[in-house]
Parts: C-alpha cells; sequence; structure tokens
C-alpha cells in the first residue's frame, strides 16, 4: 500500500508541473483478481490492439467495426477507435473516423489522446500513422500535424512534452527517422536533436515492434528488427538514454536475443513494460521455436543498472507458444499470448517436467521468475495483444471471446482484489 500510495502522489505532483511520468509506472499492491468485472464492453470482430486510461476513460484501438454495450443489447458501429468509462463500462459517443488500424495509444494533457496504426485518414483528412484527438469530442487535433511517409506507427509514449513514435517508417514530416523518432507532443514537429540512427542491414526493413520508457522518462528500451544504434551493434534489442537534447545508446547490451528462432522470424521480440521503479523491464517473444536456452517464445527479466553486457536476471519459457504482450505492476509480471503453459523450457509444444497450464494469460513472480498460482484462463486466438495495468485492475485486449470462463468479447479487466 505504500508504495501504492507513493506513486499516486508522484503522479500527482508531476501532473501540477506538467510532467506526466510514464505509462509504466502503475504499481500494484497485490496481483488482480481471478474473476473479470461484468461491465466491459464487448468487441464484436476484429482484435483489439492497444489501449490507453486517460482520466476516468478507456480508449481502445485495433482492427474492428461493432461494439456492443456489456448486456450485448445495444450494438454500436465504431471503426478501430472506441472509448468507455473505466469505472463502468458506458460507452462514451466518442466516434473518431479512421480508416485503417490502430496499433498504438497513449494520453495526452488536456484530455487528449494519441494514435498510431496503419490508418492514413482522420475524420476525413489526410494524417498518416498519427495522430492527435481531442476526448471530449472526437475531433483531430488540427495543431499537431505528425505524418508518417509510409509503414505504420506500432508504439507510442509520452513524458511532458516528448512524444516517442516507433514502426515501420522511415521518416516523419519529410524528417529522414528509420522507425524511431521523438516529436513535440504539441505540435507534431520532429526533434531534429534526436536521432537513434537504427538500421539492420541485410533484413527487409528495420522496424520497431515495441518500446518501453521508464517511468522517470530517462530510459527507453527498444525492441524490433534492429542490428544496429548510432552506428554500436545492438541486436534487437537496445537500451537509449533519452533524458537528453540527443538520442544517446547506453553503454548497455545483450546478445541474448542473437541467435535465431524460426526461419522467417527477423526479429522475435514482441513486448516490453518497465517495472513501475523503473529497476528493470521485462521482454517477451514470439518465434516458434521450442528451447531451453534460447530465448525464442518466452518472458525475460533485464536488469537496466550495470553496464556492458547483461544477461537476462530470468527467463520463463512457454514450450513452443508466442507472448506477445507484458505489463509489470511490481507485485507481478502479466504476459499474454497464445500460450497453453508457462515453467516450460523442455516442451517440444507439449507439457515438458515442471510446466503449468496458463492458457492465453499468466502472472510471473518479478522475483523468481516462475508462475504465480493466478490462473484465470482465456481463450488463446492469434493471442492476447494488450495488457494495461490501471489504478484500478489490469485491461485485457485479444481476438477472443472467452476471459476468466466468461464471455468477454476481445476486451475485459481484472479488477483488484
Amino acid at each position: 500500500m505504500r508504495r501504492r500510495l507513493i506513486a499516486a502522489t508522484v503522479i500527482a505532483l508531476a501532473a501540477l508541473v506538467g510532467i506526466v511520468p510514464a505509462e509504466a509506472d502503475i504499481a500494484h499492491p497485490a496481483v488482480v483478481s481471478t474473476n473479470p468485472v461484468d461491465w466491459t464492453p464487448h468487441v464484436l470482430d476484429g482484435t483489439v490492439w492497444a489501449v490507453a486510461v486517460v482520466g476516468d476513460t478507456v480508449v481502445v484501438g485495433g482492427d474492428f467495426t461493432t461494439v456492443t454495450d456489456s448486456a450485448g443489447t445495444t450494438r454500436y458501429a465504431r471503426r478501430n477507435l472506441f472509448a468507455y468509462g473505466l469505472r463502468d463500462g458506458r460507452l462514451r459517443a466518442w466516434a473518431p473516423r479512421v480508416d485503417a488500424p490502430v496499433y498504438a495509444l497513449v494520453g495526452g494533457a488536456a484530455n487528449t489522446v494519441y494514435a498510431g496504426g496503419f490508418f492514413r485518414t482522420v475524420n476525413g483528412f489526410a494524417q498518416r500513422g498519427l495522430a492527435r484527438l481531442s476526448l471530449t469530442t472526437g475531433a483531430r487535433i488540427a495543431s499537431f500535424r505528425a505524418s508518417v511517409n509510409w509503414g505504420d506507427v506500432r508504439a507510442l509514449a509520452r513524458y511532458g512534452d516528448r512524444l516517442y513514435a516507433g514502426g515501420t517508417f522511415s521518416s516523419v514530416n519529410g524528417v529522414p527517422r528509420t522507425a524511431l523518432a521523438r516529436l513535440s507532443a504539441a505540435t507534431g514537429a520532429v526533434d531534429t536533436g534526436f536521432n537513434a540512427r537504427l538500421a539492420a542491414p541485410g533484413l527487409s526493413r528495420t522496424r520497431v515492434e515495441d518500446f518501453a520508457l521508464s517511468p522517470d522518462g530517462r530510459r527507453l528500451a527498444v525492441g524490433g528488427a534492429i542490428l544496429s544504434v548510432g552506428g554500436l551493434a545492438r541486436v534487437q534489442l537496445a537500451l537509449l538514454d533519452v533524458s537528453g537534447t540527443a538520442a544517446r545508446v547506453a553503454n548497455w547490451y545483450t546478445d541474448a536475443y542473437r541467435p535465431h528462432c524460426m526461419a522467417g522470424f527477423e526479429t522475435y521480440i514482441r513486448g516490453i513494460d518497465f517495472s513501475p521503479t523503473g529497476a528493470y523491464f521485462v521482454v517477451t517473444t514470439t518465434g516458434r521455436a521450442s528451447s531451453p536456452t534460447l530465448l525464442c517464445d518466452s518472458a525475460a527479466r533485464f536488469e537496466v543498472a550495470g553496464t556492458g553486457r547483461h544477461n537476462p536476471t530470468w527467463v520463463n519459457r512457454t514450450g513452443g507458444d508466442s507472448l506477445y504482450a507484458v505489463a509489470v505492476t511490481g507485485t507481478a509480471v502479466y504476459v499474454g499470448g497464445h500460450q497453453r503453459w508457462m515453467n516450460n523450457p523442455y516442451g517440444r509444444e507439449n507439457a515438458g517436467p515442471g510446466a503449468v497450464a496458463r492458457p492465453g494469460i499468466a502472472a510471473i513472480d518479478p522475483r523468481t521468475g516462475r508462475a504465480l498460482a493466478w490462473n484465470p484462463t482465456k481463450s488463446r486466438g492469434i493471442g492476447t495483444r494488450a495488457l494495461v495495468a490501471t489504478g484500478t485492475g489490469l485491461i485485457v485486449g485479444s481476438d477472443t471471446t472467452q476471459l476468466g470462463r466468461e464471455y468477454h468479447a476481445r476486451l475485459g479487466m481484472f479488477p483488484l482484489a
């Protein structure tokens, strides 16, 4: 409880001076319940890819067209974006129009939200991949003029007046930036002093799959199809010092993701999240390759402290099933994908010695790296794509309709007890 009160105090004080901590800083005093709340809306098609909480509003992004209330009695046309009340599940009238999937969301100042994805138009205006939207009206904030040249935006993070965007683009607003850029949160202008110079020579495309910003806004852990950052060798995973005006590559690296998984995976990193203290972060992967030594289909904890080469503090393997999403709350590391088991380093698409069943979603002890007893279950599908810890619980977004042995179409929330 003390940590939770401290976190709340830090957030309140930060808001007074205009600094918003990174979204990774939500600490929970306990593991969430295994019984989902009954009042979240249902998404009837597609996939929920992203969730952001702004005040008492939950914003949901993905590739869908129709949403119902929790009772399933009323249908609403909502293409790729919608919003509902955090504590009551009531659908907002909010319905901006984007013409293609939304993959990333992050809250903005003055009751706004930033959206990233594969779209080319927002409310009929040409604006590719990035937009800022009013949560009051759904209007596009015209003063935010960021637009990528092609590809998509897959990750967003904000700290104060700085907005970070990652994906598959090669320029923003005509300014060359390969897969990662820092922008003005107000105008969308590219920060010309910040250029991480990501590269992946020999791969089909340099891309950022996900990143996580430390709660103090000083470190950015970046994962994806990457072979070098700022001219230094960094394979799939890099840590940047973003506290100043430039993008400085930290004297921190790992060779853990240098070995290959199954052919065709130029990167197998899929999710990254910092702990509430910023002392460590956790990486989740796909790869379709069962191994007691490789980091394919696993969750792995890395410490931030220290210099030079880093090995993971612990690794929890699924035995061949993908993990896509991760949320770290201090008391648990929640992971989601289409996994059947955890604690399964010797599994080969089966339950090996010591494996425990954890379909679709699991919680890991952040100290030991072993699966906790928490096991609500989830239908697997392609997998869980969004895990967001809030002050009230854990929100889950995916492509399936069963969560905690109840009907929750593509969206649900496990509350804090």
